[in-house]
């Protein structure tokens, strides 16, 4: 039995953050049934290169065990099946602007109203309250707006967005969580409620140890390169043959370390023999490793200090990460198949359960896939009615 196997969510959501939340779900066991524009789908579908015969990479990355329903919200026919489908649901997920919902006539008051034990998230980029609740939400932009870019990137240099939108991903496992935790209330209260994530929000709230900085001394934290504020050293070094990460915690970490590489006269060091001390005087400190380093190889190194129990990791690029054993091990790669694309490989899930473990199932789907078995299956719709529907551009 996989957690979520009894529960059906209907997902109007699109891009990254909507899609990632409802594919946590679906790997738990949810059914999601993905509805989309007919004739465009998805925006990410057109995201590309590279594709897979005529599949977005970006679409396959975050719709696996999903089903598509292909249908024009705004045809006088949608309601019906909407309400229908509403009818089945425990779950709603939308990332519209706020208003967009409630204009095509499946807002949270009036879906609450008929159907309340419907758990019904909202994302979207500031949140259903507030003076900027109307603007819209973009990765970039709120990893800019959420203070991440002024934090991220070299001292001299320009602020730099993180690699991968990990606003829109924060988010979705934000929401993830809040409908997971409004699940659990249901079963309490029978009740469902609104779940309200905003993509502002999520990013503030990564801000962690980096806002405890400004609310100890009223100054905001500037960019450090890989550098952590307050612990040294904690930085990217390299080796004679590549770059490596040190992330020495604690004192006694540092001394093993400089007794490896024959510097123990630098861990007796007063300016380094503690963190504190190394934090002060760590462009000094810098400067002793930098040279020490630069003798050895990348995988020596590496490998002697992880046996001396310091924590280090060479930087590897995505390709290596994902050819380590380890990964393959914890079954984080796994191969489907599609109908189009052929075999597609995609990210496995890193929540590990022992009694109900999540899986990875079904391929991502092609666009309405699954419009005509969900129209005659869920709804009750005869194939006339279907026939009909497609005719007038109500589907696809």
């Amino acid at each position: 039995m996989r957690p979520l196997e009894e529960i059906v969510v209907l997902d109007f959501s699109r891009v990254l953050s909507g899609p990632y939340c409802t594919m946590q779900l679906a790997d738990l066991g949810a059914r999601v049934i993905k509805i989309e524009q007919p004739g465009r789908g998805d925006d990410t579908r057109a995201w590309g290169p590279p594709f897979l015969g005529e599949q977005s990479t970006y679409f396959l990355s975050i719709n696996r065990n999903k089903e598509s329903l292909a249908l024009d919200l705004k045809h006088p026919s949608a309601p019906a099946i909407v309400n229908a489908l509403l009818a089945r649901a425990d779950v709603v997920v939308e990332n519209f602007r706020p208003g967009t919902m409630d204009r095509l006539g499946y807002g949270y008051e009036r879906v609450a109203g008929a159907h309340p034990g419907i758990v019904y998230c909202s994302i979207s980029g500031f949140g259903q309250t507030g003076p900027r609740r109307a603007e819209p939400g973009y990765d970039a932009v709120m990893q800019a707006e959420g203070g991440l870019m002024s934090i991220t990137g070299a001292a001299d240099g320009p602020p730099f967005r993180l690699g991968v939108a990990i606003a829109d991903i924060a988010t979705g496992l934000f929401a993830a969580q809040g409908i997971l935790a409004a699940l659990i209330a249901r079963g309490t209260t029978g009740r469902g409620q609104l779940v309200d994530v905003g993509m502002l929000d999520s990013v503030a709230s990564l801000l962690t140890y980096q806002a405890g900085i400004v609310f100890a001394t009223g100054a905001s934290p500037g960019r450090m390169g890989n550098r952590h504020p307050s612990i040294s050293p904690y930085d990217t070094f390299s080796a004679s043959d590549g770059a490596f990460v040190l992330a020495v915690g604690n004192d006694e970490q540092f001394r093993r370390m400089m007794v490896l590489v024959g510097q123990t006269a630098v861990a007796d060091d007063p300016r380094y023999a503690t963190n504190r001390a190394r934090v002060q005087h760590y462009d000094a400190l810098r400067t002793v490793l930098q040279g020490v380093f630069a003798s050895w190889t990348r995988e020596a190194l590496v490998r002697a200090l992880t046996a001396a129990g310091v924590p280090c990791g060479a930087v590897r690029s995505v390709g290596e990460t994902l050819a380590d054993p380890q990964i393959a091990a914890r079954g984080m790669i796994v191969p489907l198949q599609h109908a189009d694309a052929g075999e597609v490989r995609v990210l496995g899930n890193p929540v590990k359960l022992s009694e109900t473990p999540a899986d990875v199932r079904t391929a991502p789907p092609a666009l309405g896939e699954h419009t005509t078995k969900i129209l005659r299956n869920d709804v009750g719709l005869g194939e006339d009615e279907i026939r009909s529907l497609r005719e007038t551009g109500a589907i696809a």
